[in-house]
């Protein structure tokens, strides 16, 4: 916005002085009508022109306090976009969690497990193991160190440590973990052990175990292993070794999905029985070549 220039300073003073004279001039009553008259055929027009000038400045001032309003207004609107987003976020993860929850509950009822429900708050190495969790139950829950942890694929890991209101689990796939297991459909025992988020390795106890792709391995034996006997572990994908051979090792591809864990169970309490094979996810299709005549 450019100064007023001296010719427009100039008349607004003259404007004020001329407005002391009529102020003046209403003072002293109907004696001095016709020179008021004369006054205001003068200072109208420069009144107008002062107007004109002065107006946008008025405006200007006048309008910084809508602006501050405007200013808050968006601030009220971006904070409920904001809320919004947020509440549609926890929708979708409510949503997501509550189909977990429906698979968690029909995986421990199929195994006759007591088991309750956590949310996992926090990921990271602790207490001198690579690959923990930690989850939002603790020992007001019922939680006791060694209880085994799972979600609705299978075994997640097992509890290690315990406070008053949350618990660190350790993963079956941290790298010091063993998990004593059984192949599906048979009595083959062995142990899976844990690389990080890679593919679990399987080491049968007897080296002249035969063992195929496809093969799934439970936790097992029923009370011989730390974990509850019967849950799934994983599938194998590949075999290394000659048959026979006494290192003879596989790999095993775990059902759980480690680098999202988001809805977990605690098993609190296990069945009576050896739940056997009633767990294991079914077996991979067979495929039938192709008939070409």
């Amino acid at each position: 916005m450019m100064a007023p220039s001296r010719g427009q300073r100039r008349a607004v003073i003259l404007l004020l002085l001329l407005s002391v004279v009529l102020i003046t001039l209403d003072h002293r009553g109907e004696g001095f009508r016709g020179v008021r008259s004369a006054a205001h055929t003068v200072v109208d027009p420069a009144q107008a022109g002062v107007t004109t000038l002065v107006a946008p400045v008025g405006r200007f001032f006048g309008g910084l306090g809508d602006l501050g309003d405007s200013g808050q207004k968006i601030d009220a609107l971006q904070k409920e976009n904001a809320e919004l987003r947020r509440q549609l976020r926890e929708s979708e993860l409510s949503s997501t969690r509550s189909e977990e929850l429906r698979k968690l509950e029909l995986l421990s009822g199929q195994g006759g497990f007591t088991v309750l429900p956590a949310v996992v708050t926090g990921l990271g190495p602790s207490i001198g193991f690579e690959w923990t969790i930690t989850v939002d139950a603790g020992r007001r829950d019922g939680l006791q160190p060694d209880q085994t942890v799972i979600d609705s694929d299978g075994l997640v890991g097992r509890v290690k440590q315990v406070s008053e209101s949350s618990a660190v689990v350790v993963l079956a796939v941290d790298p010091g973990s063993a998990v004593g297991v059984r192949v599906a459909g048979g009595n083959a025992l062995g142990v899976a052990a844990g690389n990080g988020l890679g593919p679990l390795t399987y080491t049968p106890l007897d080296p002249t175990t035969r063992v195929q792709v496809g093969d799934r391995l439970l936790t097992g034996p029923y009370g011989g292993s730390t974990y509850v006997a019967g849950l799934p572990v994983g599938e194998v994908t590949e075999v290394s070794g000659d048959p026979g051979a006494p290192a003879r090792e596989a790999t095993v591809a775990p059902y759980v999905s480690f680098a999202s864990l988001d809805l977990v169970g605690i098993v609190l309490a296990a069945p009576r029985a050896d739940p056997r094979d009633r767990l294991a996810p079914s077996p991979p299709a067979a495929t039938t070549p192709e008939h070409t005549p």
